[in-house]
């Protein structure tokens, strides 16, 4: 097929989906995999959020733990890729949601979307900032590792993401396509080194067997301690929803925007679990990887540090750092597509603004508000005690998790009640489509309850030494948020949101995708 008759193609199938070519549609099939395998980032989530495994569950977290997620979170790619093919739309999710159920659907898969994007940015600039200043007072910038230093470089890395996303869209597309290439070739050292120049190599049956249960939640042991530290490898695999963001700037959409999230999957999986054992495998010490007072809270920097001489760990600690600023880069380009798509159907106070494009066909006002509220969710960070750190740190991500992935799991579940009135795009899972999206809704259900959970027995209210410092948060937050978008829906936007609003008049043929 020439390029032509592709884009006309694109732009046909965009225009019976109800919106005229907007955005600039320059992106190949490549980078759309490279926006989504940037997003998950092995190189990010799998070391940034390591310790939170690490403590809970121990090294067999590592082993069987990582695994297990990505073969349950193929499941939920699958049943996406199927969505992205016959919708390729920027709005993604709450689009999907919004044709297959209706505006309400639409309105709560898009705010759980949005806050859940917003959360992973300030989360993964968040760890950016701590591996970043590691790595420059390594070279000699001597700025501290103290809350107040990370949090100006945190600030620092938001400024950049903004400015970098709003020179346009082609740069886009070459440094995903940059990023995907350094995350291949980062894991590859990664893995090389460590197993190579390590000063001491743990055992596989230590990598395969050895547990902690620092979970301290008093029932359970183990297993409930295991289950919890699963929230390391969740949390790495989230974001390759960006594909289908980017659906309208991507030639071939309705193909290669399913074959986005699946590929993102599976080479993370791969590549992600080569990382995860190398790193476990160069363990010196667990009970000082483990020690708040020895790993200064970032028990992979430690682990680097202690297992090879200065210029070793320097090295990987520059490859995870400009990984992590790829990643954080390329959720702000992703979410401000999405932030545009709901935007432009009216669903964000001030909907005007944040729909707008610059000169060079960029939602410039979108990547701003992205970015400004990716800062202020991490304000209270500075405000808790410094020991409860890492206990907040967990807690955002487990927000982050969940929101996202209730906003994957309500277009699934309108997919399978659709049943086979949903027309399928060129990219299908025929029969097979019930088996998987139940699996993938049961997979969602199952980590939204697990992940809500205390990790500390003090944090239960029915524990006799129960104190709010042991609290998990994520439930709190999340019944907060859910009322809020409840209330508001109920006392307004039921009257006003009625869903995807068509910007092309006279569109051809339907909404509906041809049979593939």
């Amino acid at each position: 097929m020439s390029e032509i008759q592709q884009q006309s193609d694109d732009e046909r199938r965009l225009a019976e989906l109800g919106y005229k070519q907007e955005l600039a549609r320059s992106w190949s099939g490549f980078s759309n995999f490279a926006i989504s395998f940037t997003i998950v980032s092995i190189l990010t989530g799998g070391l940034a959020s390591y310790g939170i495994g690490l403590a809970n569950g121990g090294p067999i977290t590592m082993a069987w733990g990582w695994p297990l997620v990505s073969i349950m979170v193929l499941f939920v790619g699958l049943a996406m890729a199927e969505l992205a093919s016959a919708y390729p739309t920027s709005g993604g999710l709450y689009w999907w949601a919004s044709e297959l159920g209706g505006p309400v659907w639409g309105w709560f898969t898009g705010w759980f979307n949005l806050i859940g994007q917003i959360a992973v940015i300030a989360a993964i600039d968040y760890g950016a900032a701590i591996f970043t200043t590691v790595v420059l007072n390594v070279i000699g910038w001597d700025i501290g590792t103290d809350r107040t230093a990370i949090f100006l470089v945190f600030a620092g890395i938001l400024v950049l993401h903004a400015v970098l996303n709003a020179i346009g869209p082609h740069i886009s597309a070459v440094i995903n396509n940059v990023s995907a290439w350094w995350h291949v070739g980062g894991v590859a050292i990664f893995v090389l080194v460590l197993g190579i120049g390590a000063h001491h190599h743990q055992s596989v049956t230590f990598v395969f067997t050895q547990t902690v249960n620092n979970s301290a939640i008093g029932f359970g042991g183990i297993a409930v301690s295991f289950l919890l530290g699963l929230l390391h490898a969740q949390y790495t695999f989230t974001g390759y929803d960006a594909s289908a963001h980017m659906s309208e700037e991507t030639h071939d959409a309705s193909r290669m925007a399913a074959k986005g999230i699946i590929n993102t999957i599976i080479v993370s999986a791969v590549a992600g679990y080569l990382l995860i054992l190398a790193v476990t495998f160069a363990i010196p010490n667990l009970d000082d990887a483990l020690d708040p007072t020895k790993n200064s809270g970032y028990p992979v920097v430690y682990i680097l540090q202690n297992s090879l001489n200065t210029f070793w760990s320097g090295l990987l600690l520059i490859i995870a750092a400009v990984a992590q600023l790829f990643c954080g880069y390329a959720s702000v380009t992703a979410a401000s597509r999405m932030l545009f798509a709901f935007s432009r159907d009216g669903a964000v106070p001030g909907s005007a603004l944040w729909a707008k494009l610059s000169a060079r066909r960029v939602p410039v006002n979108a990547v701003l508000f992205i970015s400004v509220f990716a800062f202020i969710l991490l304000i209270p960070s500075m405000l808790v005690p410094a020991d409860k750190a890492p206990t907040a740190y967990a807690a955002a991500t487990s927000v982050a998790t969940i929101g996202l992935y209730i906003a994957y799991g309500i277009p699934v579940l309108l997919r399978l009640r659709n049943g086979s009135r949903f027309r399928t795009g060129p990219w299908q899972l025929g029969r097979w489509y019930l088996p998987v999206g139940i699996i993938a809704l049961l997979w969602i259900v199952f980590i939204s309850l697990l992940f809500i959970l205390p990790t500390d027995e003090r944090g239960y209210p029915w524990n006799s030494q129960f104190t709010w410092d042991a609290v998990n948060y994520a439930p709190i937050t999340l019944v907060v948020v859910v009322g809020a978008i409840a209330v508001w829906w109920l006392a307004s936007a039921r009257r006003w949101f009625t869903g995807p609003k068509r910007t092309v008049e006279d569109a051809p043929g339907d909404k509906a995708p041809a049979e593939a």
